[in-house]
Order: C-alpha cells, then sequence, then structure tokens
C-alpha cells in the first residue's frame, strides 16, 4: 500500500487530533498520505487533488456510516476500497473502533483484512439524471397530506400496489438503515439482495419482502402532488402521477475493507443492544 486518502472531520479539536495520530502512523510505515482537499490546510498535507486518482489504494472515512455514503457519492472517480472509523454511535459501516484505533491501523498495514464487494442500486429519473444508492432507494409522499398508491412491479410481474407513506428499497447494506427503522429485516451484508419495505402501509398485511436483485419498477398512481424519491440521503427528486423509476443492481460494487477482528454480528450486537436471554 503505497499511497491512501484520508476524509477527516474537524469541527473537534478531538476529531483533528485523531486524524493526524492515523496520518502519523501510516507516514512511519511510509505510506503516502493525502487529504480531502477542503481539509489540507487543517493538517498541513497534500490535498487529494494532488495525486492521480489511480494512485489510491485506500480511503480512511473518520466519521459514520453518513460519512461513508457521501464520500461515495462525492467522489464516484476513486475506485479504492474504504475503510470506516466510527466516530458516532449507530456505525454498520464504519466499524472501526477509536478504542483499538492503532491496533485495527497495524492489522490494515499487516493486511489482515479482506475487501467485501457490496451490491448498489441504479437507475435514473424521468428527466434521464443516471444515480445509485448504496443503501437505499426511498419513495415518500413529501407534501401529500394523506397516504399515496404506487405500484411494484419485479421483473414483468405485478407484485403489488401499496397504500401507505412511501416505499423502501434498500440493498443488504442498507438494510440496517431506514428500512430497519420502518420495520424491515436485517440481513447479512454479503448476501446479494432487495428488501422492499413499506412506510406506515395501511393494511398490517403489507409486510416487508426481500427480492433477488431484479429490475424493481416502482410506479406513483396517486392524482396528488408530486413525491420525492431520495437515494441514500443524499441525492432526491420529484415523481409526477403516472410516472415511474426502474430500480436494478448496479454493475459496480462498493468496496468495504472489513478488518479480520471485527465480525458483523458482534457489531449487531454492541449497537442494537441485544442482551441474550432474559435474567
Amino acid at each position: 500500500m503505497k499511497t491512501v486518502a484520508i476524509f477527516p472531520k474537524v469541527e473537534k479539536p478531538y476529531f483533528k487530533n485523531l486524524a493526524k495520530e492515523v496520518a502519523t502512523f501510516l507516514r512511519k510505515k511510509n505510506i503516502k498520505v493525502v487529504v480531502e482537499d477542503d481539509k489540507a490546510d487543517h493538517f498541513n498535507m497534500p490535498p487529494l487533488s494532488s495525486v492521480n486518482s489511480k494512485e489510491v489504494e485506500l480511503l480512511i472515512t473518520m466519521g459514520g456510516d453518513g460519512s461513508i455514503l457521501r464520500i461515495a457519492h462525492a467522489y464516484k472517480n476513486l475506485s479504492a476500497p474504504t475503510l470506516g472509523i466510527n466516530l458516532g454511535h449507530l456505525g454498520f459501516m464504519a466499524d472501526v473502533q477509536v478504542t483499538n484505533l492503532i491496533a485495527c491501523l497495524e492489522d490494515l498495514v499487516n493486511e489482515k483484512f479482506s475487501v467485501q464487494g457490496r451490491i448498489m442500486i441504479e437507475g435514473s429519473s424521468p428527466s434521464g439524471q443516471d444515480f445509485f444508492a448504496m443503501n437505499d432507494c426511498v419513495l415518500h409522499r413529501a407534501k401529500n397530506p394523506s397516504l399515496i398508491e404506487i405500484a411494484i412491479y419485479v421483473g414483468d410481474r405485478y407484485l403489488n400496489t401499496f397504500e401507505a407513506d412511501g416505499v423502501i428499497l434498500a440493498t443488504a447494506n442498507g438494510s440496517t438503515a431506514y428500512s430497519l427503522a420502518a420495520g424491515g429485516p436485517i440481513i447479512s451484508p454479503e448476501i446479494e439482495a432487495f428488501v422492499l419495505t413499506p412506510i406506515c402501509p395501511h393494511t398490517i398485511s403489507n409486510r416487508p419482502i426481500v427480492l433477488t436483485p431484479a429490475e424493481i419498477r416502482i410506479e406513483y398512481l396517486s392524482k396528488y402532488k408530486p413525491i420525492e424519491v431520495v437515494t441514500d440521503g443524499l441525492f432526491r427528486f420529484e415523481l409526477q402521477t403516472g410516472e415511474a423509476i426502474t430500480l436494478r443492481k448496479s454493475a459496480k460494487k462498493f468496496e468495504l475493507v472489513h478488518l479480520d477482528r471485527t465480525d458483523f454480528f458482534e457489531t449487531l450486537r454492541g449497537k442494537l443492544g441485544w442482551a441474550g436471554k432474559l435474567r
């Protein structure tokens, strides 16, 4: 590993000091460190734009899962895998904890890790603008004061028309995000699947459903105001009555560094406060 890009937080001195600690450790291992351009002055380090994007072999984000999503959408030209250092609370992708930061960095330079390729969703807006989602694509009633009707087709087969606040189409990666809060199942991240979760459906028999990652066509039926489509909480557009979007598995995967010392099920137990058997 020769070049690493760091994407730090600078809102607090503690965050800045952690980023400096990471950079110092890597440089002592003869690894070149660059930093996100607008943070370069804070750290007196070379900006990301000073190197060819193909030189960057690893991205290190410091924050939470939201930071990983932001970086992936903002830097589509970077194809390197991502390691997330968690500075928040609920981090399922950013699973490196500050309490064992140096030990995790030692594992990193000693190549005690694997790279997981996680599926993503892709589609295009009615105006023709392409988009992708690592976590989820959400269709929501937006400014409409009542429930909306949304028809769902899986491939060329009709699934159902949901009367609800909206629907969430999530990847396994996104199953621990908004979909989970809406009552959807947790899917182990290595499983290639979509989960379709209705948001506050009028009929309680409308339950989340796990699907193979086929083409999913979603049509807005109600003759109300436009609804909102949001991907990963970052890209958004409106859908008018009678308009539809088609979502599919992206040809590109998101690559996440998984250290040998971290475990997804351990992360679930810790982050979700699972207590095991009752006492």
